[in-house]
């Protein structure tokens, strides 16, 4: 609920050799006023990250910083977050939310990756059930923008997405391919645990380097799969959230794809 436990979480997984991302939940604020106060709960967290010499970052989303209502005040208020985190070595992760936030997300993370304390220091999502993607993906990759790539939550048409998930799946393992020997470091965020292990057949078989990509995942699931890859030699990133707004987060998920409950429910009998 508070950045102290997110942080005691964070150190519990540093213990284990896995890193970490932070997300203090909130989306669709209404005011400036909201959007300075989502930014200040980051702001701290940083500080609190390099006191405590923790090995972790920050993920955000724009609708969390006023994007709805002033797209120019979400791109002031994440440009200094990310300047922020230049300054602790650090490194801020701008969440993709649907459809709608797609081109502008890519473009913003463009726009602050070529200013001067942005270069390496921020990097956004791209979900592979949309048929856009490839072609994002290739966009950033030449810009050297980290990307972490997740199969895609929200609930989209046939028009933009695969509708089928054996097309997402073999789009996602197309795209992770491409990430893992582009030379730009990426996050590959899966629990689907058929999906890893084509992935490390693909290091075995080009003799990809194990720090040339992260495996990332969602604090709390598949943790056997998380100390799996940790002992195998890879990197492993935890997504954390936290805070009083995981009510309507967990509600809006629901809404937007119940099948997403049923996995998280499967998938914590696993842990």
């Amino acid at each position: 609920m508070t950045i102290d436990e997110a942080l005691r979480a964070c150190e519990r997984m540093n213990r284990e050799d896995i890193a970490v991302t932070l997300d203090a939940l909130g989306e669709s604020v209404t005011t400036e006023a909201e959007a300075e106060a989502s930014a200040n709960v980051y702001h701290a967290m940083l500080d609190a990250l390099a006191a405590r010499g923790l090995n972790a970052n920050v993920s955000l989303k724009l609708s969390q910083m006023g994007m709805d209502f002033d797209a120019a005040l979400a791109e002031r208020i994440v440009g200094k977050l990310v300047e922020h985190a230049s300054a602790v070595n650090s490194f801020v992760r701008v969440d993709m939310e649907g459809s709608p936030y797609t081109e502008a997300t890519i473009a913003m993370t463009e726009r602050l990756q070529a200013c001067g304390d942005g270069a390496g220091r921020v990097g956004t999502v791209l979900q592979a059930y949309l048929y856009r993607t490839e072609a994002d993906a290739e966009l950033l990759l030449g810009q050297g923008i980290r990307i972490r790539l997740c199969k895609g939550a929200y609930n989209e048409p046939a028009e933009i997405a695969f509708p089928q998930k054996t097309d997402v799946d073999a789009n996602y393992v197309k795209l992770a391919k491409r990430m893992m020997t582009s030379g730009v470091f990426c996050g590959l965020a899966t629990h689907d645990g058929a999906i890893v292990e084509k992935l490390l057949a693909f290091v075995r078989e080009r003799s990809v380097p194990k720090n040339a990509f992260e495996f990332q995942m969602l604090y709390g699931i598949r943790r056997d799969l998380q100390r799996r890859l940790v002992k195998l030699g890879f990197g492993v990133r935890v997504y954390v959230p936290f805070g009083p707004e995981w009510y309507p987060y967990f509600m809006r998920r629901l809404a937007e794809r119940p099948a997403n409950v049923l996995f998280l429910l499967k998938n914590f009998l696993k842990s």
